[in-house]
Formats: C-alpha cells, sequence, structure tokens
C-alpha cells in the first residue's frame, strides 16, 4: 500500500511517462521533473534496474546533467543481494527517475527491498518520483507485467503483479497508442475496477500532483479509462482467449494541459488557445 502521508496533501508528485521521452531538443517532461526537483539543487537518483543496456546510467547521468542537475547518483541493482547496500544512494535525493527496461526486472529484484521501501518513504514526504516506460507501469500498486497487444479486453491478455505501490488510484500502460494496448489495459482493469486506467503515448507524462489531480505533459495523449461506473463485466465467467464484455466504461483522451481528478473522477480540458493566424 502507498505510504501514509505526514500531512495531507504532503506527497510528493508521480510522474508516469509513456517511454520514448524527448532527451535531445525541448526535453519538456524531464526539464519540469527537474525544476520541481529543484533545478540546479536538484539530487536526482537514477534506478536503472529495468535495463540490461550497460549504457543506461551514463545515458541519464548526462541528460540530467545537461538540465543543469548538480548531483546525480545511480541506484544500481542489477541482482536481488545488491539492492540493501544500493539504497544508500537515495539519501538526500530531491528526485527519483525509474528508467525503462522490463517490469518484471524491476519487481523481482526491488520488490520487499530497502530501496522499494525508502523510494515510498521519500514519496510520502515530499520526494518527486518518476518512471518512464516500464519504470511507469512499476509506480502503482497494480502492475501490468505483459500482456497480448489488440484492441479487445481478452480474458487472461494481461498478467497483473505488485508494483511500487505509490498510489493504488491507477493502472499505468506504456507506449499506449504506438503499441496498441487498449484491450490489455481493459482486462487490467476488468479485474480491478477501482482503478483508473492510464494509457500513455510515447513521450507524454502525466505529473500527479498531492491533491491526486494529474496534468498532461507531452507530445503525445493519455486515455484515461474509468471502470469505475463498470455496469457488467463478463470476466469472471469467460472462457480465458475469449473476448470480454464489459458495459459502463468511460474513457477521456487528454493532451498536453488537460487535467483528470483521480478522486472526483472527473477531466478538465486544457485551456483554449488563440487560433493560428490567418484563421
Amino acid at each position: 500500500m502507498p505510504s501514509p502521508e505526514h500531512t495531507p496533501g504532503s506527497r510528493g508528485y508521480i510522474i508516469p511517462i509513456g517511454g520514448a521521452e524527448d532527451k535531445v531538443s525541448a526535453k519538456a517532461i524531464l526539464s519540469r521533473f527537474v525544476r520541481l526537483c529543484g533545478g540546479d539543487d536538484a539530487v536526482i537518483a537514477v534506478v536503472p534496474t529495468a535495463s540490461v543496456d550497460p549504457e543506461t546510467p551514463d545515458r541519464y547521468r548526462r541528460v540530467f546533467g545537461d538540465l543543469g542537475v548538480g548531483t546525480v547518483r545511480v541506484v544500481d541493482v542489477q541482482r536481488r543481494e545488491e539492492a540493501d547496500a544500493a539504497a544508500a544512494a537515495l539519501t538526500g535525493a530531491t528526485g527519483v527517475f525509474i528508467t525503462g527496461g522490463a517490469q518484471l526486472r524491476l519487481s523481482t529484484l526491488l520488490g520487499g527491498t530497502d530501496v522499494a521501501r525508502i523510494m515510498r518513504r521519500l514519496n510520502a514526504r515530499g520526494v518527486h518520483v518518476a518512471g518512464t516506460s516500464a519504470g511507469a507501469a512499476f509506480l502503482s500498486e497494480h502492475m501490468i507485467a505483459f500482456g497480448k497487444e489488440g484492441g479487445t479486453p481478452i480474458a487472461g491478455q494481461a498478467t497483473l503483479v505488485p508494483g511500487l505501490g505509490l498510489t493504488n488510484r491507477v493502472i499505468v500502460d506504456q507506449h499506449f497508442r504506438q503499441r496498441d494496448r487498449m484491450g490489455r489495459l481493459l482486462s487490467a482493469l476488468a479485474y480491478n475496477p477501482f482503478a483508473i486506467g492510464l494509457g500513455l503515448d510515447e513521450d507524454t507524462a502525466a505529473f500527479i500532483g498531492p491533491d491526486n489531480t494529474l496534468e498532461v505533459v507531452g507530445s503525445g495523449g493519455i486515455t484515461v479509462v474509468d471502470a469505475g461506473g463498470l455496469e457488467h463485466s463478463s470476466m469472471a465467467t469467460v472462457e480465458e482467449g475469449k473476448p470480454v464484455e464489459m458495459i459502463g466504461v468511460r474513457l477521456h483522451v487528454l493532451v498536453e494541459g488537460s487535467r483528470f481528478d483521480l478522486h472526483a473522477r472527473r477531466a478538465f480540458p486544457a485551456p483554449a488557445l488563440p487560433p493560428p493566424e490567418g484563421v
């Protein structure tokens, strides 16, 4: 379960990113994360456990360094027995960034370790925690470990495992539009209609504030799937591999500047922009 906040509204931001975030030009998502974490005074701990690419830690060292971050540490856990010793790198962090890779590496290598416990405590005390791709899926209590692509929910399509547990309000799926993952997100929500599904396009993030209102940042969209008013689901009776009937699901597509209140389950459009010149 999420760590209790010391005072209401004191939790840090939770920032799932759909993967392939811009690291070269405007870097809108990463720049905003750095500003939240203190800008030049930020201390960012990078957790590359999901990745087996040895260049991942240095890639994010360079990116955050280019954004002016003075201190970037790596919480280097490639085997479970390394986790407790690596937790010291989280001391004094003002932000934590979990990289992409394979979700199951995060749950199996970090679950139940000091690294996971400290990240939850830090977020409860006001430290901002972001994750991209696999790291995004890991942030919530319920994580989609894997599942088949496609637009229709299929019984057995999504496999859920415990995530980090910063919030139990959402289930995150990443690379959403690019990899046709509507069906597996719907399948996950059929198992747990309490949660709200966030389908994150690439280079798109949900900045979930302490008040449980998220704001969309990035070049793509976020598909919000709300099964809280689900009237009927055949998930409990349908044969595995067969399509699942779901009636009463609400769907919103949000773009940069749009907001969604996870408590009230209400969407708000982005502020209106002036029309282009000549229109």
